[in-house]
């Protein structure tokens, strides 16, 4: 199905209840069928309604943030982007390997739980990945793991997949992991998980790193990462940052 003849509605909601409760009508054939915008299996099977839903109507940047913000990093401390390796975490169809392409990195690796990501990656951007895997890094199989252990990752991006429980706290750590140290490190979280008052979640873990000298911030952001389907902004920050050291199992005990 192409972009435009998708037709997609946002129901009447109340600005409170913007997150992860959020779901809109997609119309075909005079139907209507309401879809949340964590169901990514339905999302990415239908071309074009990924990038129709967030991109055109929710007005998300936060791929071409996040790349735009590795790149000054790299500008600005004379580093060369080509020297990356990067493993690109919830990559969904392919959106930010494609902005990590446009800054020069030659090799990314995508990694999705979900097979219809994968699908779509090689659909709707064939030419982005050196490789791509449909895994879930708390239950690899023995050849993923030691795919993944041969990359020898320098770096690693998750956009906009940490804060509403699509990536758990566990297998971010297995991810991180992966990646050598000193690596680059490159993410975007909702501004309220990272907020020093928060201490649950990715917000606690994030700062436990920097305490522990596992991760050191480099650039940080705020920006509008998209629309809520009721139209306020949702803010985010964007960070890049120096992974220093592995993440310990202890550290992880909060998350059990």
């Amino acid at each position: 199905m192409e972009n435009q003849k998708l037709k997609i509605s946002f129901p009447k909601v109340d600005s409170a209840n913007q997150g992860s409760g959020e779901y809109f009508f997609i119309e075909k054939n005079g139907k209507k069928e309401k879809v949340t915008f964590h169901e990514y299996d339905k999302i990415y099977s239908i071309p074009g309604l990924y990038e129709g839903l967030f991109y055109d109507k929710l007005k998300c940047n936060s791929p071409a943030v996040v790349g735009g913000l590795i790149n000054k990093y790299y500008q600005k401390n004379n580093l060369d982007t080509s020297d990356l390796n990067i493993l690109d975490i919830g990559a969904g169809n392919g959106i930010m390997g494609e902005e990590l392409k446009n800054i020069g990195v030659n090799s990314i690796t995508g990694l999705d739980i979900i097979e219809e990501a994968e699908s779509s990656a090689m659909r709707d951007r064939p030419d982005v990945y050196t490789e791509y895997y449909t895994a879930d890094l708390l239950d690899l199989s023995d050849p993923h793991e030691v795919a993944l252990t041969n990359a020898k990752f320098n770096g690693m991006t998750i956009v906009a997949a940490l804060g509403f429980d699509d990536i758990p706290a566990q297998a971010f750590a297995a991810g991180y992991n992966y990646v050598s140290s000193p690596g680059l490190f490159a993410f975007n979280i909702k501004e309220d998980f990272i907020a020093k008052k928060d201490h649950t979640g990715f917000s606690k873990l994030i700062n436990d790193m920097v305490d522990e000298d596992i991760l050191d911030i480099k650039e940080k952001h705020r920006y509008q990462h998209r629309l809520c389907q009721d139209g306020t902004p949702l803010y985010y920050y964007a960070i890049v940052a120096e992974k220093k050291d592995d993440i310990p199992d202890k550290m992880l005990e909060q998350f059990a």
